[in-house]
């Protein structure tokens, strides 16, 4: 019998290596292997035995091994038995498989199924499950045509950007200069950990990517860019690419094909604005990581110079299953203009924290059953991290793709999922984000770097109770100004959370500045004199909360549940038809 010990981060934080060890002094032999998505249950234990159906364990102990043990022995049930795989002769017949268990019903995972079933670094373990059958096939193609076969697949960049992949390459299939690949797997968001888990539990996939991506564009130098703060990943990943040139899968002369790539790991310091490409460019040439103005784009003049293709780790993994299966099998998954998976992280207010891989259309609401948070529960989902959107109640039958999430002014970002109920407090939250992007603006472009700052102050002054409603209109202004003329894609992006949560949940601002506006005021309702209005419409076209309505040139009238009485209406009027009528306290 042998035991797979989930030791990926989730795992080895929640006490996998204690388990591990207890199990070897008790003459069982381990494997290790990387997570299988439910982080919540770690450390999870599988245990195989002959050819019989491996049985999966939660939440174990080191006190629960001798009780499992003996169960396993004489075929029992255990209370920490979660559920089992087909993979052998029926064992435990009332246990049900994992993929019919709540979590994992609606998951469709073809890019992270061999995490947490094999060991990351071990290449013939790889192969076994098919891994490098797509370099394989790959290296028997001409370049255009493995460059043609991954365009006719629909890939879209993971990264947040959502680019066609092989329109990306196609740009330097004819470039004078031999040029880089590179794999961006920099993860900055918070909240975000799907990078992570795919290096730690199956590395080998996107080195395959890597190494396929780098023969369609000619290139014979491969770069992996990676935050310093994943040791697990990096170290991972060190092996994987050891024991690969070993077997012959990197290097010179790849399987006799003649093509020759070698792959180098390159540490960044952590910096969230080097996920974007020109940022990333720069601190691979040991500059200070800060973007610059595209034209010319990195595929035409990237490191040193030289044309440069840069690529999303989850982007580069999905490039191995449709060299390997073809792109009609990818496009069996998702829908036609957003085809395939997506794997996103799970965290928040929610007790089923992880990841999952769902095919893209997936509804909102399905991620919550997948999440096991009831809709009443539910009040909104930041999708996309720092540079993403809130996504209420109301959007709970929205796809989730590229298309349909573009048309309600949202990114679906790298793919990170904060789910919150009513206990957050959304002013709060936008608080939040806006410091995260404050402190991690570069500072290079003076919209983002003061434009971030000023947004975050008036966020502040509105929670302090200082606010006044003219700081919602400077609040909307800025948002769109830092969005539309800053310099990168990170600083456009940077008011994304504020935006939503001031179009969803503005009425959340307007509970805090009530609480600023004086007693006095309260007792007091702007009104519009009906025969001295002219329908001029100017008292409309300032009101920051769209609380006057009329037609133009017709008298005008003033919703008293949206009036929060700042006097702009007042001020404006050329005919002084606005008024402030006193009310007497109701007794």
């Amino acid at each position: 019998m042998i035991a797979n010990i989930g030791l990926a981060s989730c795992g080895i934080a929640a006490g996998a290596e204690d388990i591990q060890k207890a199990l070897h002094k008790k003459g069982i032999k381990t494997k290790t292997v990387g997570c299988i998505g439910a982080c919540h249950l770690e450390p999870i234990i599988e245990f195989k035995k002959e050819d019989y159906e491996t049985i999966i364990f939660c939440s174990v102990k080191t006190k629960d091994l001798s009780e499992i043990l003996k169960a396993l022995k004489s075929g029992k049930l255990h209370r920490k038995i979660l559920a089992k795989r087909k993979d052998g002769k029926e064992w435990y017949p009332k246990v049900k498989y994992i993929e019919d268990i709540c979590f994992y019903k609606k998951q469709q995972k073809i890019l992270s199924h061999r995490c947490g079933i094999i060991d990351p670094a071990d290449v013939d373990e790889y192969v076994k499950s098919g891994g490098y059958d797509g370099l394989q096939n790959a290296i028997k193609m001409k370049k255009e045509e493995v460059i043609a076969e991954v365009e006719k697949s629909g890939l879209r960049g993971r990264g947040g950007a959502g680019f066609s992949t092989g329109k990306k390459w196609s740009f330097v299939k004819n470039a004078k200069e031999r040029p880089f690949m590179v794999c961006n797997a920099d993860e900055g968001d918070p909240g975000a950990f799907m990078n992570r888990i795919l290096l730690e539990s199956d590395p080998l996939s996107v080195i395959e990517g890597l190494t396929i991506a780098g023969y369609a564009i000619n290139a014979r130098q491969g770069i992996i860019y990676i935050r310093s703060e994943y040791p697990l990943a990096v170290e991972r990943l060190k092996h994987a690419i050891k024991n690969a040139t070993k077997k012959g899968f990197l290097g010179n002369n790849i399987l006799n094909s003649g093509f020759s790539f070698d792959i180098e790991i390159k540490l960044g310091a952590g910096a969230f604005v080097c996920g974007e490409e020109t940022a990333l460019i720069a601190s691979l040439e040991g500059k200070t990581g800060r973007p610059h103005p595209r034209p010319p784009y990195p595929t035409d003049k990237g490191l040193l110079g030289k044309p440069t293709v840069i690529n999303n780790v989850e982007t580069l993994a999905c490039v191995s299953l449709i060299m390997a299966k073809g792109s009609g099998y990818f496009r069996k998954f998702g829908t036609e203009t957003s085809p395939g998976t997506k794997i996103f992280s799970l965290s928040g207010a929610l007790k089923k924290t992880g990841y999952i891989e769902v095919p893209f259309g997936i509804k909102l609401r399905e991620v919550l059953e997948i999440a096991d948070v009831k809709e009443d529960e539910f009040k909104v989902m930041h999708l996309g991290g720092p540079a993403g959107s809130c996504l209420p109640k109301e959007l709970l039958d929205l796809n989730l793709d590229y298309d349909s999430l573009k048309s309600v002014n949202a990114t679906l970002g790298s793919g990170s999922m904060i789910l919150l109920n009513h206990d957050q407090d959304m002013v709060e939250f936008a608080k939040n984000m806006m410091a995260f992007n404050v402190s991690e603006s570069c500072g290079k472009c003076v919209p983002c770097r003061e434009g971030t700052k000023r947004m975050l102050e008036l966020i502040e002054k509105i929670l302090r109770n200082d606010g006044k409603p003219e700081d919602l209109v400077t609040l909307e202004h800025i948002a769109s100004t830092v969005k539309d003329t800053s310099l990168c894609g990170l600083g456009q992006s940077a008011s994304n959370p504020l935006i939503s949560i001031l179009k969803y949940f503005k009425g959340e601002y307007i509970d805090k500045l009530q609480g600023a506006i004086s007693i006095a005021n309260d007792l007091a309702m702007y009104r519009i004199i009906e025969v001295k209005c002219t329908g001029c419409d100017k008292c409309s076209e300032v009101c920051p909360m769209k609380a006057i309505r009329g037609k133009k040139f017709e008298v005008h009238q003033i919703d008293e549940a949206r009036c929060i009485k700042c006097g702009r209406c007042s001020k404006i009027c050329p005919v002084k038809a606005v008024d402030l009528v006193k009310m007497e306290r109701a007794i």
